[in-house]
């Protein structure tokens, strides 16, 4: 098991208690954004701390610097290091430190964007080879945890700057009196993981039965279905045109309207003729107005 840790208290108390269950079976990794000064000297924390306890550890950094959305960039580089190294060192799955609290921010900051079943799944405690075993566990847990081992975690600014909607919705939720507990916030989220699986199952029929392609034209069926399995069908065949497009929600309710009401629409390069049935092809060339 490959151990993502980057030297704050919930992945040290990963780190600590995963050496205790299964020592010998775990191998960790730091990855170093470069996005800040020190974060080379914490890597190196994270290393010392290994190498005292007999665990193997290795440093990632990314080969190309961090750009553009600044925290979306850095989460893909970090685990398509993370799913490199895993690879490269024989472990069957990658373990991070997203915690119960961690649960309940990312429910209410789904809640508060609108998201739909996928998104209020929020975080799931298996995800392919990625798996979160400390989500019943609260960040006060585990910063006792680190505390009764005589560490001292490092501690990231940027986890303290309200210009990150998570610091914010974390910060709001500390100074709100609040009914939520780990274990039934973990519970609906696990309840909507398995109704988006459903519905993934649902609709992987349904595109076998209802949708045709031919060349590059889909056609679709989508006729009498429940609104969400519409939407669902027409995001597959999105998808099977252009799998770089992620349409957002409200595209995608507006073309369904649009559809239904027979009229041709665009979305991306895709053109969508509507009536009792959908056909999607890929938009003609552009004229050049020269």
């Amino acid at each position: 098991m490959l151990l993502a840790i980057s030297g704050g208290p919930d992945s040290l108390a990963l780190l600590l208690l995963a050496h205790q269950a299964r020592p010998g079976q775990v191998v960790a990794a730091t990855v170093d954004h470069k996005l800040r000064p020190e974060s080379a000297q914490e890597a190196e924390f994270v290393s010392d701390l290994c190498r005292d306890n007999n665990m193997p550890h290795m440093i990632l950094r990314p080969a190309q610097p961090i750009s553009g959305n600044i925290q979306s960039a850095a989460r893909a580089a970090r685990y398509a290091l993370l799913e490199q190294a895993a690879q490269d060192h024989a472990c069957a799955f990658i373990a991070t430190a997203h915690h119960g609290d961690d649960q309940l921010e990312t429910l209410l900051m789904r809640l508060a964007r609108g998201s739909g079943v996928d998104g209020m799944a929020a975080i799931r405690a298996k995800n392919g080879r990625i798996i979160r075993p400390m989500l019943g566990f609260s960040k006060a847990e585990l910063e006792e945890i680190c505390a009764a081992a005589g560490i001292e975690p490092v501690r990231d600014p940027s986890n303290d700057n309200p210009d990150f909607d998570r610091v914010a919705m974390r910060q709001w939720i500390a100074q709100a009196t609040h009914p939520f507990q780990i274990e039934r916030t973990n519970r609906t989220a696990s309840a909507l993981a398995d109704a988006a699986d459903a519905l993934s199952w649902m609709t992987a029929v349904l595109a076998a039965e209802r949708t045709t392609q031919v060349d590059s034209a889909i056609t679709c069926d989508a006729n009498a279905l429940p609104r969400e399995l519409q939407r669902r069908l027409l995001l597959h065949c999105i998808s099977q045109l252009e799998p770089s497009l992620h349409p957002k929600g409200e595209a995608v309710d507006r073309l369904l309207v649009e559809l239904e009401a027979g009229k041709t629409a665009m979305i991306g390069n895709i053109l969508c003729r509507g009536g009792t049935r959908w056909t999607l092809t890929p938009a003609p060339p552009r004229r050049d107005g020269g």
